[in-house]
């Protein structure tokens, strides 16, 4: 008989090499130290949601295997992690340094190996100082939507590159990964499972005999952000069966009514952590709950979920956040911040990308800054990813309680005369409903065939994006922003889907040559906006728990005051929305401003208050940031 090794005399390696490596779990649990005791209260939470979703029986049997799951994370965790994380201070999660990049894995080529080196030599190169976190879209193999039907979800896609390219990565920038965790692909080893017979797997999807097993009043009643079929039928060992999927036939969503579903994605999601996670965005996470005889979006089960999700973290990985993507009407949206304490950590700002459209379209801040003027953070440890586009497209959902009907139709008329496409939604009635505008921004915002000047373009396009700056939040941009990329109508064409006008992939050579070439789109762009990046991350006026204040200065200008959370500095940022020069006043005493002196952190003029007035002209699309120099 062999004699067992002791645990201790396993090498692990120090924190501090770790550390160096930017990877901060070991990779391999360490169980000869104790093991996590989940506090009373925090344990109660956990059991109470799961007797919410499951009944109190189930529950007790279910809880053992979740404080395995907690327990065998934890005992991956470095010393100096767990020494680490007792410092952490949730209202400093975020701050006015966090920039967030949106990009797939392979949204650049070049000469190497794998996109992940080429994305982290691009980043390292042109982005240092300004990006601090990268939002890189899914990385695992899947078998269609771009990433979003995961084949595996603890592999990533050896086209793209390795974990080792993640972990290299992560030694210099904050990650966020995708939980894709409403639906898994069709190739997918659990859903072959359950065409192949295997009990298991039985229940972890939603399945009927028959294509009428909703009634069609179930089914007009369902909120659905495309137009296919509810259910797609498929061949099984035990004959056809028809399945749940809500996105594509491609995609087949999870039964989170069976409790092992709930424990497998809850591994999944740990493993994320584990491999460096510091977010973990909730993909379409409002559908997460099916449930006929409801719209099937929003369900307290779905929040009760989230809420399990963040109790976990909290407990065992504090310093990592959540972050929901639902594209809804926006009071439905914000409902995801839980109480500001207990749900998502951040949730993305939907209303904001065709707020900030129409605002530019019409010329007039109007709309917006009404908006923004009831926007506040649900509390310190909460905040909103103020992001205008994406590797979707424009979603329309955000504003539906925003603007009236005539107005959203105004904007996608401008839009598709600026080259757009319209993606729709399955109606009430059975009809189409626009849903999101498939367009880069660049092209929202600047029609090809204006003749305009180019450094005009330009300062219109990064005057759009400062709104998202100035925000209560955290900023987020995608990578074709960063280069101004057009409209790929090729692409759309070659895949017969809308949403790959906006997700052209770069040749790396190509955007080294335009930044090398000062007069150049991707060179202004990458001055103009890289530079008005830095000065954010410079400013604690720009804290996500700097107070806000809107202020209704002129329609054409965008006004907003922020200050910071010690009170020690005061913004007022001005953007003007329009084509034509202004000349404003203003009392400084009418929106208890104080300050005598002011300089302009972007332009670099100073101003003194005359009489308590200040008066500024601004040029078109101009952007000033007027700091307080009072003491």
């Amino acid at each position: 008989m062999m004699t067992p090794i002791p645990a201790q005399s396993f090498p692990l390696p120090s924190f501090q090499d770790d550390q160096k490596k930017g990877f901060c779990h070991w990779h391999e649990p360490d169980y000869s130290r104790p093991l996590l005791r989940i506090p009373k209260k925090a344990r109660k939470r956990m059991f109470d949601r799961l007797a919410f979703l499951y009944g109190h029986s189930t529950a007790k049997r279910y809880m053992p295997e979740l404080e395995r799951l907690l327990k065998v994370y934890w005992a991956h965790k470095t010393p100096g992690m767990i020494e680490d994380e007792k410092r952490f201070n949730p209202t400093e999660r975020f701050t006015e340094k966090d920039i967030i990049l949106i990009t797939y894995g392979d949204l650049l080529r070049g000469n190497d190996p794998s996109p992940l080196t080429t994305l982290a030599r691009f980043c390292d190169t042109y982005l240092e100082g300004t990006i601090n976190t990268l939002h890189i879209l899914p990385f695992f193999p899947s078998s269609s939507d771009r990433g979003f039907a995961v084949i595996d979800f603890e592999t990533v896609d050896p086209h793209l590159g390795t974990w080792d390219d993640i972990e290299r990565l992560k030694s210099s920038y904050k990650l966020m990964f995708d939980g894709v965790i409403n639906h898994v692909s069709s190739k997918s080893r659990w859903f072959q499972e359950f065409l192949n017979g295997n009990p298991f797997y039985k229940n972890f999807f939603i399945s009927y005999d028959s294509p009428d097993a909703l009634t069609p009043e179930q089914k007009k009643i369902i909120f659905r952000p495309r137009t296919s079929d509810i259910l797609t039928p498929f061949l099984t060992i035990s004959g056809k069966k028809y399945v749940w999927t809500t996105f594509s036939p491609d995609q087949i969503d999870l039964n989170y009514k069976n409790p092992q579903v709930l424990m497998r994605v809850i591994e999944i999601l740990l493993t994320y952590v584990r491999r460096g996670a510091d977010i973990i965005r909730l993909d379409a996470v409002t559908y997460l709950w099916a449930e006929p005889g409801t719209r099937c979006v929003h369900l307290e089960q779905t929040h009760q979920i989230i809420k399990l999700f963040r109790d976990i973290l909290d407990v065992v990985a504090p310093k990592v956040a959540i972050i929901t993507e639902t594209n809804v009407p926006h009071h439905e949206n914000i409902s995801y911040f839980g109480d500001g304490y207990d749900e998502a950590q951040m949730v993305y700002n939907f209303a904001l990308p065709p707020l900030v459209l129409y605002t530019f379209y019409r010329e007039d801040a109007t709309a917006i800054s009404r908006w923004a003027s009831q926007l506040e953070n649900p509390s310190p440890c909460a905040t909103f990813f103020n992001f205008l586009d994406s590797h979707d497209g424009i979603g329309l959902m955000g504003v539906r309680d925003l603007l009236p009907t005539e107005e959203i139709n105004f904007i996608i008329d401008r839009a598709v005369d600026h080259g757009g496409l319209i993606s729709y939604k399955g109606g009430p009635e059975g009809e189409k409903e626009p849903y999101e505008i498939n367009i880069t921004w660049f092209s929202a915002l600047n029609k090809e065939d204006s003749g305009e000047d180019i450094a005009f373009q330009v300062k219109r396009f990064v005057a759009s994006r400062a709104i998202a700056l100035v925000l209560q939040g955290v900023p987020g941009i995608y990578l074709h922003s960063l280069i101004g990329t057009q409209n790929d109508i090729n692409a759309v064409l070659a895949t017969n889907s809308n949403r790959e006008i906006n997700r052209t992939v770069i040749k790396e050579d190509l955007i080294n040559q335009a930044l090398a070439d000062p007069l150049s789109k991707i060179s202004r762009i990458n001055r103009e906006l890289g530079r008005l990046i830095t000065l954010r991350t410079q400013e604690k006026a720009f804290h996500p728990n700097a107070s806000q204040r809107v202020l209704n200065i002129s329609p054409k200008v965008f006004s907003v005051v922020r200050v910071a959370p010690d009170q020690s500095e005061t913004l007022l940022c001005l953007i003007n929305v329009s084509r034509k020069p202004l000349h404003i006043d203003i009392k400084l005493s009418g929106f208890s401003l104080e300050a005598s002196h002011w300089i302009d952190l972007v332009g670099g003029m100073e101003w003194w208050a005359d009489d308590g007035l200040i008066s500024i002209s601004l040029m078109p699309y101009d952007i000033a940031w007027l700091k307080s120099q009072d003491s």
